[in-house]
């Protein structure tokens, strides 16, 4: 399905694909996360990540963008816009919303209620998104991040993961 604005639908085995080919260290969380542990929550329209911040793996992450044609993701914009990037850029900010032919991507370097790559990827799984396997961060970090957000669509998908939690004996 298209998204409304135009921008492309989303293939998020495509681009898990190209970081894992650059051997990006990430971990995908939000709702993508969830959805590839059984939680009972629907596809968004961009993949989220939160990427390992050490210079090399940065260094990796932007050559993965450049080959994904990403694009700073804004209102008003089809497409996107254009931006040189390398690790040092990469890391001056917080998050980037992207944009590129295989979809949107978010990458968020600390997620809300989190502290980071290293405190996710201590207890993330090793799941399938779409066909590709992945960390993914653990249900419980994927709760807290969102209940620290506090954005209504996060605490509208709430119910459903404690729910799966506890069915899942956590």
């Amino acid at each position: 399905m298209t998204p409304a604005d135009g921008a492309p639908p989303l293939d998020a085995e495509a681009v898990l694909a190209v970081l894992d080919d650059h051997h990006v260290d990430y971990v995908v969380i939000g709702a993508w996360a969830a959805i590839a542990q059984g939680a009972p929550v629907g596809a968004t329209r961009d993949v989220d990540l939160t990427p390992a911040t050490s210079p090399t793996n940065l260094g990796r992450l932007s050559a993965a963008l450049d080959r994904l044609g990403a694009r700073i993701r804004t209102e008003g914009v089809p497409g996107g816009v254009g931006f040189d990037h390398d690790e040092a850029s990469l890391a001056r900010a917080e998050f980037w919303n992207l944009v590129c032919p295989l979809g949107e991507l978010d990458i968020c370097f600390v997620p809300d209620g989190t502290g980071g790559y290293d405190d996710l990827i201590a207890r993330a799984h090793i799941a399938r998104v779409g066909g590709v396997e992945a960390a993914v961060a653990d249900l419980a970090d994927v709760i807290r991040s969102k209940e620290a957000a506090g954005r209504t669509k996060d605490i509208q998908s709430l119910p459903a993961l404690y729910e799966h939690l506890r069915a899942r004996g956590g």
